[in-house]
């Protein structure tokens, strides 16, 4: 049963550790949604993880007789106004598409993500590295957490930290920024719509730099306030 102060973790890991095609298919999600270089399988399982519960309650209600009402009705009308919320089905949606939903869908719904197809920055590495020192936020709220799954209704209050270097609208990577907005490429897949097109390597490396020697936001926060 185990001890009521530890809870238990919510994600499973794959049944067999060395099935080569699951392997290269998580790598090369890996490598398209930055996720870390180190414990990144780990992200993905997470998010198999959440995808599997949200299909395995969705095939429950399904296999009732009757979800038209009653607490059957309620269950099912909750859980697609949850997902809506959470940017995963659109509005009218039915608990068939719930089925429809998969693991890129799930990734695509990551702050770390977000951020990057919003064009607040280059690459997705970039956009992690960003999230981590503290140059991101949700309205007031500081957020330093790349795999936090942003709601619909936070889309529009993302932005950069009031006291972040990129705050600043001159700042060089902000012009640099508005430079790829210019130059998207028009063919873009619909769920990449508003992302940059692809940065070169040396102007993500001098994000990463800048975002390092950058002095900590904290710091510059008065104590009274913290």
């Amino acid at each position: 049963m185990g001890d009521p102060k530890f809870a238990r973790s919510k994600t499973q890991t794959p049944t067999h550790p060395w099935k080569q095609a699951r392997i290269d298919e998580e790598h090369a999600l890996k490598e398209k949604y930055g996720l870390k270089k180190i414990g990144g399988m780990k992200e993905i399982w997470r998010e198999k993880s959440a995808l599997r519960r949200h299909r395995n309650q969705a095939m429950k209600l399904i296999g009732r007789v009757d979800t038209t009402e009653g607490h059957f009705a309620r269950e099912k009308n909750d859980m697609i106004d949850s997902l809506c919320r959470k940017g995963l089905l659109v509005e009218g949606a039915s608990l068939d598409d719930v089925l429809q939903i998969n693991v890129e869908h799930m990734l695509s719904r990551r702050l770390q993500s977000v951020v990057y197809y919003r064009g607040l920055a280059p690459s997705m590495r970039a956009a992690r590295n960003m999230i981590v020192h503290g140059h991101i936020s949700i309205g007031e709220q500081r957020m330093t957490v790349p795999g936090y799954h942003i709601k619909k209704e936070e889309e529009e209050m993302l932005n950069y930290s009031s006291n972040s270097v990129y705050n600043d609208p001159n700042h060089p990577f902000r012009v640099e920024m508005e430079k790829l907005r210019l130059t998207m490429v028009s063919d873009e897949e619909p769920e990449e719509v508003g992302a940059p097109k692809a940065a070169t390597e040396d102007f993500v490396e001098q994000i990463k730099k800048d975002a390092e020697e950058a002095p900590k936001i904290e710091e510059t926060i008065p104590k009274e306030e913290k």
